[in-house]
């Protein structure tokens, strides 16, 4: 018996789109957690299944503007996409205030979503996770088990080119304050960004502790600082400009658990 995954996957790329009923079925099965964007293989590589993103552009070339009463008249967008609804038995914390879940994203059991916040179509958010205030999880972005997205934190989304991978975020990640995180970038199993931190896939990351510097993901258990280098060239060096780097300067350790401790709290 095929599934889900490969039924969708055949009656997408078979008939170049997908009929009313299909996309209904489409987006159930994103929001169950089914079928998503990435899916983590042995030995913690990441598959990108780019026919789910083209799906979710399919949406938005349907075209036209639907009126959602969410929270109250006066919300326009594509009628493919209506804000998610949940119930008291979806076992997740939307907190009033402002935030808002599009349909076709996975949000999991104890998730907490403080206001104001935003959840993007193609999303997944593992089981355990807080949004906090004011932050924002991209489209197609894929946020691991226990993480904490802190105020203010942008994941960025991405939905092209469709081969494009999205922000992946590892499980029981910290994530400070202010932080921004884009462009397909992976942060590891238990990293933590200090406030402020932005980083890309292509910035490059220096490792402090083991002397190196690499580009494209946030190593396991790493702890990420913003730091600074001299800018090049005569000019910058007559002003004294420096330029933002992100600086691994330890990996975690007790003192380290100390200061996310609270989590646990947060979410009961």
């Amino acid at each position: 018996m095929n599934s889900p995954a490969h039924t969708l996957e055949h009656e997408f790329t078979t008939q170049g789109g997908l009929d009313e009923a299909q996309w209904s079925v489409f987006l159930e099965a994103l929001e169950r957690g089914d079928i998503s964007v990435v899916e983590q293989q042995a030995g913690g590589t990441w598959k990108l299944n780019a026919w789910v993103k083209q799906a979710i552009l399919s949406g938005f070339k349907r075209g036209g503007l639907s009126e959602w009463p969410w929270p109250a008249e006066g919300f326009f967008d594509r009628p493919a996409f209506p804000p998610r609804r949940f119930s008291s038995t979806d076992g997740i914390r939307m907190v009033p205030g402002g935030s808002s879940v599009r349909r076709g994203a996975y949000v999991a059991q104890g998730v907490v979503i403080m206001p104001p916040s935003y959840i993007n179509v193609g999303a997944f958010v593992d089981e355990g996770t807080m949004v906090d205030s004011h932050a924002l999880v991209g489209s197609c972005a894929r946020i691991g088990k226990n993480v904490h997205l802190s105020a203010g934190v942008q994941i960025g989304g991405v939905l092209e080119p469709p081969q494009a991978g999205p922000v992946i975020v590892e499980d029981e990640v910290f994530i400070g304050g202010m932080c921004g995180v884009f462009e397909g970038i992976i942060i590891r199993k238990r990293a933590v960004l200090a406030p402020g931190v932005i980083i890309t896939k292509g910035t490059k990351i220096f490792d402090l502790v083991n002397e190196r510097e690499f580009f494209g993901e946030v190593p396991e258990n790493a702890v990420v600082v913003s730091g600074t280098r001299p800018a090049h060239g005569d000019y910058a060096a007559r002003l004294g400009i420096s330029l933002s780097v992100p600086c691994i300067v330890k990996y975690r350790d007790d003192k380290t658990e100390s200061a996310v401790i609270l989590e646990s709290a947060l979410r009961g």
